[in-house]
């Protein structure tokens, strides 16, 4: 072997890792790319994670009905997905590291004026189903201990828009105080593809008194 090819094996290798990486970086933008140019819009219910003082920095943290395992276990499929043990052993979960489907059905009831309405959970599968009617989508989960994440818990709102829904969200309260154990006047709108992937669109906002609410939206 020539000293010239001996020099151009690490070479090789070198531009090969770095494209192998440079795929890897664009793959996530790419993939909501797709989502955004494919996906089907829906509406989910966010839960009082400290509902009235939501979004407290550059980075937010989500969470919806659809994240507490609690929610999911009496629909159908449940008992198809591998399960782990609580510590105490008193709550079986699914299983930590576990990527499974949630099926969510557009709502039924008219529709009234307000929040837009969430989309309900139905089912739950291992494989990804191939056959859903066209008020269907699938959204892809991966279980984490207690809660399941959708890859829609986290992104970065500019300050001026955090500000401005913090105000609305201290405004709502202030004007129905009955209310904080409820479940909060926010709902996502998001983006579903057909492979179950998702990105978020923007968030809904109720505010104001019975007689004088606004529904406001925030493009995320």
């Amino acid at each position: 072997m020539t000293n010239d090819t001996t020099n151009s094996i690490p070479f090789r290798r070198f531009w090969l890792a770095l494209l192998f990486q440079t795929a890897l970086i664009l793959a996530v933008p790419a993939q909501a790319i797709y989502t955004h140019i494919t996906g089907k819009i829906i509406i989910l219910q966010t839960t009082p994670l400290e509902p009235y003082n939501l979004l407290r920095s550059y980075s937010q943290t989500m969470r919806y009905d659809i994240s507490s395992q609690e929610e999911l276990r009496g629909l159908p499929g449940w008992n198809n997905l591998p399960k782990q043990q609580s510590d105490d052993n008193t709550v079986t979960f699914i299983k930590p590291g576990t990527y499974f489907y949630v099926i969510l059905a557009e709502p039924i009831s008219l529709r009234l004026p307000g929040l837009p309405q969430p989309w309900e959970p139905i089912a739950l599968t291992l494989k990804r189903p191939t056959s859903l009617t066209n008020n269907q989508v699938v959204l892809r989960g991966i279980a984490q201990r207690g809660l399941i994440e959708y890859g829609l818990e986290n992104y970065n709102m500019p300050e001026a828009e955090r500000n401005q829904i913090n105000d609305d969200l201290q405004t709502a309260r202030q004007a129905n105080p009955e209310q904080t154990q409820q479940l909060p006047p926010i709902v996502m709108e998001i983006k579903v593809d057909s492979l179950g992937n998702a990105v978020p669109i923007s968030l809904w906002v109720r505010t104001g008194e019975a007689s004088q609410r606004q529904i406001r939206q925030y493009r995320l």
